[in-house]
């Protein structure tokens, strides 16, 4: 019985804060959530808030297995890891990385589910352009040589523009 009333107050509890938070969901089964938060490095991220017997886990893709330097990639995860509130970075057999955390039952309310969701956000935002250079320069200095020589616009890799040859070169 008091498994059903926290899993029930834990479903109204995402409710409220998704609504209150004018976000998009989406609402596949009971109990599951797709939750879309725009962002500004990272444009779209896709979080699922699946409510358990027991927890809430929450789990967002990240971004795909890095290309090149696996091993600096995965480090520097795992250091950003040790400050996060609720979650930490985690790589499926893959090696493609998510945002995963658990809350028992007893701790989702209104104001924790805002808070998760804000601190997945941020920590996808924040730390997508870092992990995108650790794990993909060389396609991203490809993609900005292939641009510039078409003719291509190259502002969604601003962030990137120390990463093109010739350095600093922009087709705006």
């Amino acid at each position: 019985m008091a498994e059903t009333t926290a899993r029930e107050n834990a479903i109204k509890a995402i409710e409220q804060a998704v609504g209150e938070a004018e976000l998009e969901v989406e609402r596949p089964r009971e109990g599951s959530f797709l939750v879309t938060i725009p962002g500004t490095a990272k444009l779209k991220t896709l979080v699922w808030l699946e409510v358990g017997p027991h927890s809430l886990t929450l789990t967002s893709f990240f971004c795909r297995r890095p290309d090149e330097n696996h091993a600096g990639f995965y480090q520097w995860l795992t250091r950003r890891g040790s400050d996060m509130y609720g979650m930490a970075f985690t790589s499926d057999e893959v090696g493609d990385v998510y945002i995963r955390g658990r809350l028992p039952l007893g701790g989702v309310g209104v104001d924790e589910v805002d808070r998760l969701l804000g601190c997945v956000l941020t920590y996808s935002d924040e730390n997508f352009n870092t992990a995108l250079e650790l794990g993909f320069a060389s396609a991203i200095r490809k993609e900005w040589k292939w641009r510039l020589e078409r003719g291509h616009d190259t502002r969604n890799l601003r962030a990137f523009a120390h990463l093109a040859e010739p350095a600093g070169t922009s087709s705006d």
